[in-house]
């Protein structure tokens, strides 16, 4: 075998072998290929003849294979056919180049040892002897000494045998070197991989037992040959001579080509195509590889027309007739299916057309009804280089600018702002770049768009970069499995041997989507020329470098082509092109070179001399052009074209041109393989993909039948590449080297959280499919194999090992023993910045809170990014003397040591500096690349660990290398492009810093720099310069917590040349004297509110006893170098609140039993039978004392059963009294109806209403009503009036419930009717008792003496008391972005569910009605990917499909299906209690609700997520916090009090507030007064009823209030410095004061010299509810013949709309909808609510379909509240007399409730079978309104109704309601018919006045109801009508007056008392609700 192995371990691999064939179907077909392989070689029978072909099955072994067969077979005849990758040639071909072989070989050696050991009798085996022998003739010894040794060895009998072997001592010692060399390479072709011919394209079979068997073979082999490298002795004592006899024989063409270099580039050569050539030559050897001809098309194939194609797709296609043969075979799979693709073709077969078509086919996807529906849909292009990608750009936005799609650069050069991305529609980037992109869960909105992947050059997986393609596939991949959309990859890549593994990666289906194309299909074939020089002196090397590459130069030019030369570095294009001129001149062949003779010579000489570049210009003259990356973008222009019009004949150029232009020529040279990589720190081999670009230029399709490229290398690399360019390489992954990197990056994305996951992920790498094909390359022992032949446990291996390494370098934290991953900043900022793990650890060891500059460059020089950069020789002077010149800061280290030598070039890039040598050119990009992300990683950190000094420093830094300015210069430097650098220069000596500058005049600046006209320049640029003002308003709200208010006003000129679209500052509160930042965030100001008003932030931060003397808030910019502001927070005389929380202990107290209620009828209401601990201890005071209570414990606490006993002390001492119950929202309002009405209602037989903006009762309910059940506002509407209300005085209790909301939006109202009923109380001496319930509150003190609770009625109790015990977790997110930050917590909810609660019920809330779907959504992804679609549903299927069909809501009816359902106010009551039910009973698991529900319905769950905790707030434009109340409440919920032993919240929080709400959920939040804000509403309505006339009355009424309460314990909260008496009693008279002026120049009251008086506006507003503000506007615009559309447009204005939210991105409907509408909107102020309510409207009474059911749900709550502001806007022109006004807008109310337009519409659309054709049919028949048709006697109606079937008509009532009827008679009772008598009277008393009687009466006879027929209102509404009487004639209104009747009604109006005009008076009579239904009446005909 090549050396003495041992038999045992021989038989282990044998024994192996025989249990791997048992793993195997025994299948003997496979065993004889076996055989007839092994011996193909030497029969010479066409190789493949009659192979059987199978796919490639992982292991084959063979039973033929017992021991014997393993001693025996010959090793390496395995290589003796050389086996041709692309055809079939039989083996006997080969034979042609042989050189004639010798007689004397080492078969003729063994022979003549065979006689001597015979005659001799040597005691030397045959093979011995010959082997000794060899040694000697091999060794350096001079010849006498051999024959010496020779004799002695055979003994003298064998003299002439010794003579023979020294006479031909040369050709043995050849053979024996050719021996060697052919068992060397056996040896070293470690990764050979045996290849059948292909046949077709698509079919390879490989015996993989071979393989496998020749592996293990070379396991053994290393441990003998561990110290035998190079030396031939050693080699020869390590091989045995029938080895060496055999490979000796081997004779081949290409047979001693083999180079020896060290590493994996000394590989054998297995196959090489026929008709091969090989040249020697002194110093060098030729290998010359024919072209391969072009295939012939076969039977049936045709290429594709382009007329073939849809017609869109011919317009990408302009200029082209059909496509190739390659693009032809494959477009029926690419253009009319989805399937992914793997296309393996050569360069230049046109992959880019195949990129193409499939780009069509994603774009024909979504071209429907016309045009293309751009939004859907993003195609990405992944290309490995930048310049690659930039030409990929241009070419297809070009081509696909016809379809006016748009296509962008997304690489490390340009940046695409999110906008750009949006409207991009196909993205081309780099695999790093598009790899960061989709690591961020903020851009996953993006990366869900996208459809199509194409992956460009997929054999880049065998580059050290293949690990980010394999992230990204797999990151796809995995995407399109858990989304279940569809992402379409599409693989392009050069011929490769592994196709098969690389298409089971990307999952590529093998039998359709594979295509593989050999050298065959090469549009131009290629010839190549292989020249490996074997010159080793350095000097000689490079002179034959230069004159081989000029002689092929000559030889292309000779045959009169163009040719161009590739090298390595941009001095060198020059320096070769000199030495081809300086070389032509010696040879005198200049005349080849030189172009005279073109016609254009002249004209082009001209335009070259222009040129700037002086090699440029003289090589022209000589007919040679160079181009890198280094010229001038013009001059690079000029060359290209130069070259390609022939000008120039030889082109010397860098490898870039190849990829980035395409200019092809007919031969290529690459000039020497070594290229310089900073990244590697030294030389490497030029690798296969730029081999393959560039040979990818050689041959222009048009012009060349062959193209040539030839390559020259060092001999040792010669095979290395010969392999590479047949395509032999099988590729391997590269991915265990990044995947702890890759693995910390799932991790951040939230896509992978244990290991189970990560094992998965892993199984969708390239890794796990090589991995499994070829162990040992990836570390795998074949006993592992044995063992575990999926690998699982070994991927499972490498995932615990890189996560315990990311857990020690804190960037996850590996929970061992459940094997769960949480990610940490650390992780997420290495991820988001793309550090490596290695730098990671760095910064861990070296980053400290204090650090000095070059310190801090020295860290960054020590990262593993810089690792492999080298120090070399000589470099040393130049960077001794540029650590002189351009390095401010000291270098550690000095120039001779590496990071110094790193730290050097860094400052170097921030000083601008320039550098000569190469090498170091090199380095310095490389570090100037990764230098910006790794400071601000740094950044991020610093901030992250809350550092103020190292985060400022840090963000110094970031803008000093993006904008290469050192922090100590002068900041205007940053302008230098317009500033001169003579100006900055002159400023800096004079040291005039920016503040010294702003305050100079102009002409101070110009003689301070000594040059006039510069002072108005810098004075300029000082306006650009970006500032801002802050100021901030500090409110404590506790001891320890403070709240800041922070005003940022911008105070510079905007100019997008400067400041972009958008500049970021980062506001950082920091506390300097502890080092801390107590609160950061990054605020964007944008052009527009650069020009508004001041930007206001609000946040909270935390504040430590003792308290240090200040705090700074600083704003810096992110991106402008010394621009920031401050402002000082200082504590001197800030007043905090007092520090009093007395909580009530629980005692430990036997709890009551029900009985002591002392009632039967009571104790029945309740169905349990003890209270619990808090009932027991409330109990006596609220059952048997008249105390005010207040009772604040957490939720969950039985709180209203104790408000219920306060109820029954009042029913069993003055049942006489009622009783209020005041609930802050319709939802808990709701609920205590239901719970109240089915047990006090029925069991006690009392009379309960309920008031909220749903439901009005009338009079009579609430005269009789016991309970009244009502939100503050209802109240406060109410009881504002009290004085002419009787059952608001006659309140005995008023029930608050969640007092504590007194904090909220809605606090004032309840703070205005609780100190109103106390009021009322103390005017009419009848005590009304007080209950408030809260949760535990900070300051129940204040509360309970603004409610009059004395010492027995307060109860405060903990929030821990609560009956169900609460573990909380929480957890925070990062992210910008709002919506992708929800997104990525939703796998955490899931997550959670199956931790905390598997089985039992979940209610996850969050915050908008829109992700209860997304979030609902994701879960059922997340179940179904668990294999567990459905485990949250527990009912049976039959029972679901029926609750399904009552279902309404589409959304829902998906969800429920899974068992999760959804709850917000968009549902219909019917789905919702729906809903309700299911889940109280356990039939669902999951409900995904608003935050409404955490109020409204009790509904509680083991576990309770809180999804965000933040909300959109229309009104502010973002997204605000939600109150801590709210989160308490929703907290609540978790916890069953009959089955949970405890509760579980889990509260997903946005990062950054994490530490805020870890403090106030369990410590109690103190409730301030926010009645300040809205006071004037409340004393305008004060003053409305009678309560206010003067200014003390003013005075008084405020200190009944909580806020006069609060002022007094926290002043500095309300803006008082202090409480002394007389300051307080000045501030309250001048907020009095304040608030009078404003209601005054409103128009509400008026004031004069002794005190105020309403007036009409004011009255209205309080009536109807409104604001000031609102009425105030009316008052304004409001005229006496205001249009129609003008009242929309102020309806539309009033502030009640102020809170309609406009959620993200809805401007965009908002103006879709306005294209739709009649009347023109403010198209710049799409995002206003006030526009969205005018369109909302618009849209109600057009009928339009409205874009998403949020709208219809907005659409709901305008209508309802535009009902009072109508009747305030009819009221406000009624009462000014203005006829035709009133008129119009009781039109608009019309319009309102029937959804119709009043001019445009009949009437008839009222009806709800109504069509146009019946519309058009009746109004020929005259007839075009309701009211028409109700006068028609019924007979008649039949007839006009002729021609219509019903079923005609039933259809078209489909269109507009559900239920189909046929329009009869029964339609027209919807609507009544009013008869109306009048009758004009002399009224008695007052002499002369008339009055009108009326008499009104319904003449449906059988219409009972009086419900208003409005079916798209959505509330319910009684018919009323309005008599007018007025003028139309001078448009004068008398009077106006409101009736509603349900049958009959007499009424009488009074007639003005001058009779004059009664000429044109007439009475009007209006509906309310229906349209058309007016009838006149002239008084002068009475």
């Amino acid at each position: 075998m090549g050396y003495p192995a041992s038999d045992a371990n021989l038989h282990k691999v044998a024994s192996l072998a025989q249990r791997l064939f048992k793993l195997q179907p025994a299948d003997h077909g496979r065993s004889s290929v076996f055989e007839r392989e092994l011996n193909a070689g030497e029969d010479g029978v066409e190789f493949g003849a009659d192979l059987i072909f199978q796919p490639p099955s992982r292991f084959l072994v063979d039973s033929l294979l017992d021991n014997d067969d393993l001693l025996e077979g010959p090793p390496s005849s395995r290589h003796d056919g050389w086996h041709d990758l692309d055809h079939g040639y039989s083996n006997s071909t080969y034979h042609h180049a042989v050189v004639d072989r010798r007689k004397l070989s080492l078969e003729w050696l063994s022979n003549a040892c065979d006689r001597i050991v015979k005659e001799c009798a040597s005691q030397l085996s045959r093979d011995e002897l010959a082997m000794a022998i060899c040694r000697v003739l091999n060794s350096d010894k001079p010849g006498e000494e051999i024959a010496g040794d020779l004799l002695d060895l055979v003994g003298v009998s064998a003299f002439e045998a010794v003579q023979d072997l020294m006479l031909h001592r040369k050709e043995l010692v050849d053979a024996i070197h050719q021996g060697l060399l052919m068992l060397k390479s056996d040896k070293t072709a470690s990764n050979t991989q045996l290849r059948m011919p292909s046949y077709g394209t698509q079919v390879t079979v490989q015996t993989e037992s071979e393989r496998q068997i020749d592996k293990l073979r070379r396991k053994e082999e290393k441990r003998y040959k561990r110290g035998a490298e190079n030396r031939v002795e050693d080699d020869l004592s390590a091989t045995n001579f029938s080895s060496l006899l055999r490979a000796s024989e081997r004779r081949s063409p290409i047979e001693d080509l083999f180079g020896h270099g060290q590493g994996p580039n000394s590989l054998a050569v297995t196959a090489l195509p026929q008709g091969t050539l090989r040249k020697h030559f002194k110093g060098y050897e030729e290998v010359i590889i024919p072209p391969t001809p072009t295939a012939p098309m076969k039977p049936g194939e045709k290429l594709i027309e382009i007329q073939e194609l849809d017609g869109f797709a011919q317009a990408a296609f302009r200029g082209y007739k059909s496509l190739n043969r390659i693009q032809s075979q494959i477009f029926q799979t690419t253009y009319y299916t989805n399937e992914n693709i793997l296309v393996c073709a050569p360069t230049g077969a046109g992959k880019t057309n195949i990129a193409m078509i499939a780009i069509l086919h994603e774009i024909g996807q979504h071209f429907r009804d016309g045009y293309l529906h751009k939004d859907e849909f993003k195609i990405v292009y992944v290309a490995p280089m930048k310049a690659l990608a930039a030409e990929v750009t241009s070419a297809f936005s070009h081509r696909l600018s016809p379809l006016n799609m748009t296509v962008r650069e997304l690489t490390g050069d340009m940046q695409l702002s999110k906008n750009e991305l949006e409207e991009t529609q196909m993205i081309v980037t780099t695999p790093e770049k598009w790899d960061v992109i989709t690591r961020k869960s903020s851009d996953m909105s993006l990366s869900m768009l996208v459809k199509l992947l194409i992956i460009d050059e997929v054999h880049l997986l065998n580059d050290e970069r293949g690990a980010v393609i394999e992230a990204l596939v797999a990151r796809t991949l995995r995407q399109v499995e858990s989304t279940q959309t569809m992402i379409r990859i599409v693989g392009l890549s050069a011929t490769l041997p592994s196709y098969l593994e690389v298409a089971q990666f990307l999952r590529v289906n093998p039998e359709t989507g594979l295509f593989f194309f050999d050298s065959s299909y090469r549009p131009v074939p290629l010839a190549q020329q292989y020249i490996g020089i074997s010159e080793h002196n350095f000097v000689a090397r490079n002179a034959l470098l230069n004159e081989i590459c000029y002689n092929k130069v000559v030889d292309s030019l000779r045959q009169g082509h163009q040719a161009m030369v590739f090298v390595h570095s941009r001095k060198d294009t020059a320096k070769t092109a000199e030495k081809l001129v300086e070389l032509s001149r010696m040879n005198e062949d200049l005349e080849l070179f030189k172009n005279e003779t073109h016609p254009q010579f002249s004209l082009i000489k001209k335009e070259v001399q222009k040129s700037r570049n002086k090699d440029l210009i003289g090589f022209f003259e000589s007919g040679v052009g160079i181009h890198h990356a280094g010229m001038l973008r013009s001059d690079r222009g000029l060359t290209e074209r130069l070259f390609s019009d022939g000008l120039i004949k030889v082109l010397v150029c860098t490898a870039t041109l190849a990829w980035g232009v395409n200019l092809p020529a007919h031969t290529v040279v690459i000039k020497g393989t070594q290229l310089y990589d900073p990244k590697a720190g030294g030389w490497r081999d030029l690798g296969m993909l730029d081999v393959m670009q560039i040979f990818g230029r050689a041959g222009r399709p048009q012009f060349d039948k062959s193209g040539e490229g030839i390559i020259i290398t060092s001999h040792d690399k010669l095979a290395y590449y010969l392999r590479l360019l047949t395509s032999q390489l099988p590729i391997e992954s590269q991915f265990i080297s990044s995947l702890k990197d890759n693995l910390n990056a799932e991790v951040a994305l939230g896509t992978v959280t244990n290991v189970k996951e990560a094992c998965l992920w892993l199984g969708y790498t390239y890794l796990s499919v090589r991995m499994k094909l070829n162990p040992l390359a990836y570390g795998i022992g074949w006993d592992e194999v044995m063992a575990d032949p999926s690998l699982s446990s070994k991927q499972r291996a490498l995932v615990t090992e890189a996560a315990r390494a990311l857990d020690k370098a804190k960037m996850i934290r590996f929970d061992e023993k459940s094997g769960n991953f949480s990610c940490t900043e650390l992780g997420r900022i290495a991820s988001h910045f793309y550090i490596q793990y290695s730098s990671v650890e760095t910064y861990n060891e070296m980053l400290r809170p204090h650090m000095n500059d070059s310190e801090v460059i020295d860290m960054i020089a020590n990262s593993s990014e810089f690792e492999n950069i080298q120090v070399r020789e000589e470099e040393q002077n130049e960077l001794e003397m540029l650590a002189r010149t351009s390095c401010p800061l000291e270098v550690k280290g000095g120039p001779s040591n590496k990071h110094g030598k790193i730290s050097i070039l860094i400052q170097l890039y921030i000083s601008r500096g320039s550098i000569d040598s190469f090498s170091l050119v090199s380095d310095a990009a490389y570090i100037s690349a990764s230098l910006a992300r790794i400071v601000r990683a740094l950044f991020e950190i610093c901030l992250r660990r809350g550092w103020c000094e190292m985060t400022s420093f840090m963000l110094e830094y970031c803008k000093a290398v993006d904008r290469q300015i050192w922090p100590h210069q002068h900041p205007l430097r940053q302008f230098d492009k317009d500033l001169s650098a003579d100006i900055l220069r002159k400023l800096e000596e004079r040291g005039a810093d920016l503040d010294r500058l702003q305050e100079m005049q102009e002409k101070d600046i110009g003689a301070l720099i000594r040059y006039a006209p510069g002072g108005k320049l810098v004075k300029q640029y000082l306006g650009y310069f970006p500032w801002v003002q802050l100021s901030a308003a500090v409110s404590p709200i506790t001891r320890t917590v403070l709240k800041v208010d922070l005003l940022i006003t911008p105070d510079f000129v905007w100019k997008d040349r400067f400041h972009g679209a958008a500049q970021r500052w980062w506001i950082l509160v920091e506390d300097s004297e502890n080092d801390h930042i107590y609160h950061s965030e990054l605020f964007m100001l944008t052009k527009r509110m650069s020009r508004g008003e001041p930007q206001k932030l609000s946040f909270t931060i935390p504040i430590f006893e003792p308290h240090p003397p200040q705090y700074f808030i600083r704003a810096v910019s992110d991106s402008w170098l010394q621009s920031e502001a401050f402002y000082t927070i200082s504590f001197q005389n800030l007043q905090l609140p007092e520090a009093r929380t007395s909580h009530t202990e629980l005692l430990d107290l036997r709890p009551l039993p029900v009985t002591s209620l002392g009632n039967r009828t009571y104790e029945s209401l309740y169905n349990f039978s003890h209270f619990n601990p808090i009932q027991t201890q409330t109990f006596h005071v609220l059952y048997h004392t008249d105390n005010n209570v207040l009772l604040g414990a957490p939720t969950g606490s039985g709180k209203t059963i104790s408000a219920e006993l306060a109820i029954l002390h009042l029913f069993n001492t003055q049942p006489d009294m009622k009783v209020i119950y005041i609930a802050p929202l319709k939802a808990i309002v709701r609920e205590r109806m239901n719970d109240w009405r089915k047990r006090l209602v029925s069991q006690l037989g009392k009379q309960m209403v309920e008031m909220t903006g749903d439901h009005t009762p009338d009079l009579m309910a609430l005269m009789s009503a016991d309970i009244i059940i009502s939100t503050p506002e209802k109240w406060d509407g109410i009881s504002r009036n009290w004085h002419s209300r009787s059952y608001v005085t006659k309140v005995g209790l008023m029930i608050l419930d969640e007092i504590h909301l007194l904090g909220a939006d809605r606090g004032p109202i309840l703070e205005v009717i609780v100190s109103r009923m106390r009021y009322i109380s103390s005017q009419t001496e009848r005590s009304v008792r007080f209950i408030g319930l809260s949760t535990a509150l900070a300051n129940a003190g204040d509360l309970a003496d603004w409610l009059g609770v004395g010492e027995t009625g307060l109860f405060n109790f903990k929030p821990s008391v609560r009956p169900v015990p609460l573990e909380v977790h929480i957890q925070g997110y990062p992210g910008k972005y709002y919506c992708p930050r929800m997104n990525s917590m939703n796998k955490p909810a899931y997550a959670a569910i199956c931790t905390h609660s598997p089985t039992k019920p979940v209610l996850i809330f969050v915050s908008s009605r829109r992700q209860t779907r997304l979030t609902a959504l994701d879960l059922i992804q997340y179940a179904a990917s668990d294999e567990h679609p459905r485990q949250f549903l527990s009912m049976p299927e039959e029972v679901l499909q029926m609750i399904l069909s009552q279902v309404t809501d589409q959304n829902l009816r998906h969800t429920l299906q899974f068992g999760i359902g959804l709850h917000h106010a968009g549902l219909n009551d019917k789905d919702r209690s729906l809903i309700e039910e299911l889940f109280a009973n356990n039939k669902i698991q999951v409900l995904v609700c608003t935050s409404t529900l955490a109020w409204g319905v009790n509904l509680p769950a083991h576990l309770v997520i809180i999804k965000g905790t933040e909300y959109y707030d229309g009104k502010a434009k973002r997204y605000v916090d939600f109150p801590i109340t709210d989160i308490l409440q929703m907290m609540g919920r978790a916890g069953r009090p009959q089955y949970d032993q405890h509760g579980k919240a889990v509260i997903l929080v946005h990062e950054p507030k994490k530490s805020f709400y870890k403090k106030f959920l369990y410590e109690p939040f103190p409730v301030e007064s926010s009645l300040k804000e809205q006071l004037h509403d409340h004393i305008n309505a004060e003053i409305v009823s009678g309560t206010i006339c003067h200014k003390e009355d003013a005075l008084h009424y405020l200190t009944w209030t909580y806020f006069f309460r609060r002022l007094v314990v926290n002043p500095a909260y309300y803006g008082l410095e202090d409480t002394a008496p007389e300051i307080l009693s000045s501030y309250l008279s001048r907020l009095v004061q304040d608030t009078f002026e404003d209601l005054e120049d409103s128009g509400c009251i008026k004031m004069n010299d002794d005190g105020v008086e309403p007036l009409m506006l004011g009255s209205i507003a309080s009536q109807y509810y409104l604001s000031y503000m609102t009425v105030s506007m009316f008052g304004s615009n409001i005229g006496p013949d205001t249009s129609l559309e003008v009242f929309l447009h102020i309806l539309s204005g009033a502030s009640e709309f102020d809170e309609l939210p406009v959620r993200h991105n809805e401007e965009n409907y908002n103006e879709a909808l306005s294209k739709n509408v009649p009347y023109m909107v403010d198209n710049n102020r799409l995002d206003d609510p006030h526009v969205k309510a005018n369109l909302l409207f618009q849209a109600h009474f057009s009928q339009l379909e409205l874009p998403i059911s949020d709208y219809v749900t907005d659409l709901k709550s305008v209508l309802d509240q535009s009902i009072r502001i109508i009747q305030a806007m009819i009221d406000i022109c009624a009462n000014s007399g203005w006829l035709s006004s009133t008129i119009t807008c009781m039109h608009l109310l019309q319009m309102v409730m029937q959804g119709l337009w009043y001019d445009k519409d009949s009437s008839l659309w009222m009806l709800p079978c109504m069509s146009s054709d019946l519309v058009s049919s009746l109004g020929k028949k005259g007839i075009s309104s309701v009211q028409q048709l109700l006068d028609l006697p019924k007979a008649n109606i039949q007839t006009v109704l002729e021609g219509f079937p019903a079923s005609r008509i039933s259809q078209a009532y489909l269109l507009t309601m559900e239920v189909p009827t046929v329009f009869t008679f029964q339609d027209l009772q919807h609507f009544p018919r009013v008869q109306v008598k009048l009758k004009v009277q002399k009224s008695d008393t007052d002499g002369g006045t008339f009055s009108l009687n009326i008499k009104l009466a319904k003449m449906n006879s059988n219409r009972k109801t009086s419900r208003a027929f409005a079916p798209r209102f959505p509330k319910i509404k009684d018919e009323a009508w309005w008599l007018v009487l007025g003028n139309p004639s001078n448009s004068e209104l008398y009077a106006v007056k409101r009736v509603s009747f349900s049958d009959r009604l007499v009424t009488h109006m009074e007639l003005p008392s001058t009779p004059t005009n009664i000429e044109g008076m007439k009475l009007i009579l209006l509906s309310d609700c229906y349209l058309g239904f007016e009838q006149e009446y002239s008084i002068k005909e009475l």
